[in-house]
């Protein structure tokens, strides 16, 4: 999330005998500082396994769920089935836009004099429905672009910086507009974000970065919107303060506003897949994978569970931070996990509008940063708010330990213990006293997927056949999934090439030469 090149470095520190990490893909920008004799290398080595029996409790499932939704256990069958069209594994975003998009692909080729049967479609979730990172995170739909879109130029060309750009502002569009349009109710917020930035390095290239989006996306064109903010207004009017921390203190330097929004993206995810059944749909959850091979029977696929064998045509992997676990001949050190930490604090006893505050926030400082809501006015629990990240501050090697975790059934105490901490800090007087209750209602983690370029892999996988996949999303899932599913599913029909070339960008695509390369803990 910084102008710098998408890469790992690693470099020696003379004040200390520590290796520190930049972690500069394009989504993320984190510093890692290391023991010597611990390198990232070894994390993207570690072995991922399926995911975990029992998680953390995430807050989205805590919540009352809408009339008529489906049960996190839901299975459309008793049993598998034998054979299938398709075969998706996993039930979050990725998977059901992936689902919806072949449904619809099949509804729209389909004439009125045609008979063909709809296509049959076998999802598979390990764990309870919308378990995975898409039912763990921080309620965000906030693309940032301008944070990467210099880098992007940089190492990508203006055209696909411009092709990013727009899918990630189309993408939130989409996500919002499909859950008005379907009547899904998932508590959504449509609105601006506003980025508080206390690193003065990074607020020069954020108001760099602001000048070349106006020029590149001019006039009215909404990709290009983004307000400049002095510190004396976000003070004022969005109620963020200096503060001090271990010693140094932390200055407003500015901010950004632009558009973006929050939801629920367990209740849309269960909106979506409920709107499927009967479609053509089959959903099983608590149905994990343990083996995908190739089916030397009928040229397709096995897929093994626990529940028994299915054959199908074409596989699907929506695993996201998980797909080394379900075929790591594959995905092992391509696809590097990463646990990420969440907090919903019950708002200060000042904090303005009772905390249904007008935007949501970023807190930038110099090698990491913050990200929150707050639950909109009318919601379930209005004001809560969420706060994620403090992977750099709150983790005793600023984060490393956290790579090659695919376990989210824990907390690390350390990142708790500043995320709490948060809120109070940033908005100083204008927090007030805790809730009677305390501060924090309740605290989770969640498995995201890191690619070694910092981009998603989309696409058939090179060499297998029939096995495709959209995954490794940074962290960043919610402002890419679903105009990657979009893409997958043309992918997959093989017609529609030349219009995805417009607006899909080719370092999306899943290749042997990205997957060839690993995270590296040295230079080469």
């Amino acid at each position: 999330m910084t102008k710098l090149p998408s890469t790992l470095q690693l470099y020696t520190s003379h004040k200390q005998s520590l290796f520190n990490i930049i972690l500069n893909t394009p989504f993320v920008f984190l510093r890692i500082t290391v023991f010597s004799h611990f390198t990232m290398d070894e994390r993207a080595s570690l072995p991922v396994s399926l995911p975990v029996p029992n998680p953390t409790t995430s807050y989205w499932h805590t919540l009352t769920p809408p009339p008529l939704t489906l049960s996190p256990t839901h299975r459309s069958t008793p049993d598998l089935p034998s054979r299938c069209d398709t075969i998706i594994i996993g039930s979050g975003i990725s998977g059901a836009a992936i689902a919806y998009n072949l449904l619809q692909s099949h509804n729209t080729t389909t004439t009125t004099t045609t008979t063909t049967s709809p296509p049959n479609i076998l999802l598979l979730e390990a764990r309870t429905l919308c378990s995975g990172a898409t039912g763990r995170n921080g309620g965000h739909t906030k693309a940032a672009s301008y944070r990467t879109f210099l880098s992007h130029i940089s190492s990508l060309g203006l055209d696909q910086a411009i092709k990013i750009a727009r899918l990630e502002h189309n993408n939130i569009k989409a996500v919002h507009s499909f859950a008005k349009t379907n009547n899904i109710q998932c508590d959504l917020f449509e609105g601006d974000t506003t980025d508080v930035i206390y690193d003065a390095a990074q607020w020069d290239e954020a108001k760099e970065a602001v000048h070349k989006m106006r020029e590149v996306f001019p006039g009215d064109d909404p990709v290009g919107r983004y307000i400049l903010l002095g510190k004396e207004e976000l003070e004022r009017d969005y109620f963020v303060h200096d503060y001090d921390y271990e010693g140094k203190r932390e200055e407003v330097r500015g901010g950004v506003r632009y558009a973006a929004g929050g939801l629920s993206a367990y209740k849309f995810v269960m909106g979506l897949l409920r709107s499927m059944e009967g479609k053509g749909l089959n959903v099983q959850a608590e149905t994990g994978v343990s083996e995908v091979k190739r089916d030397g029977e009928g040229g397709g696929w096995v897929v093994k569970t626990g529940r028994g064998e299915v054959r199908a045509g074409r596989v699907v992997m929506a695993t996201n931070g998980y797909a080394a676990g379900v075929m790591p001949e594959v995905f092992q050190g391509v696809v590097v996990p990463l646990r990420g930490q969440i907090t919903a604090h019950r708002p200060g006893s000042k904090m303005a509008k009772k905390g249904c505050l007008d935007t949501t926030y970023s807190f930038i400082y110099e090698g990491g940063y913050e990200y929150m809501i707050t639950r909109p006015e009318g919601s379930e629990l209005e004001g809560d708010v969420i706060m994620g990240g403090g992977l750099v501050r709150g983790e005793a090697e600023e984060g490393l330990r956290e790579f090659g975790v695919s376990d989210d059934s824990g907390l690390n105490q350390g990142i708790s213990e500043y995320l709490r901490e948060t809120t109070a800090r940033y908005f100083g007087r204008d927090w007030g006293d805790d809730d009677a209750e305390g501060r924090i209602r309740q605290e989770w983690t969640g498995i995201m997927g890191f690619s070694p370029d910092g981009f998603p892999f989309v696409g058939e996988v090179p060499n297998q056949k029939g096995l495709w996949v959209s995954t490794s999303f940074q962290g960043h899932g919610m402002v890419l999934c679903w105009m990657c599913a979009d893409a997958l599913v043309k992918m997959m029909r093989g017609t529609e090439e030349e219009e995805l070339k417009k607006w899909f960008p080719d370092i999306f695509r899943i290749t042997e030469e990205r997957l060839k390369k690993r995270f590296k803990g040295r230079l080469s």
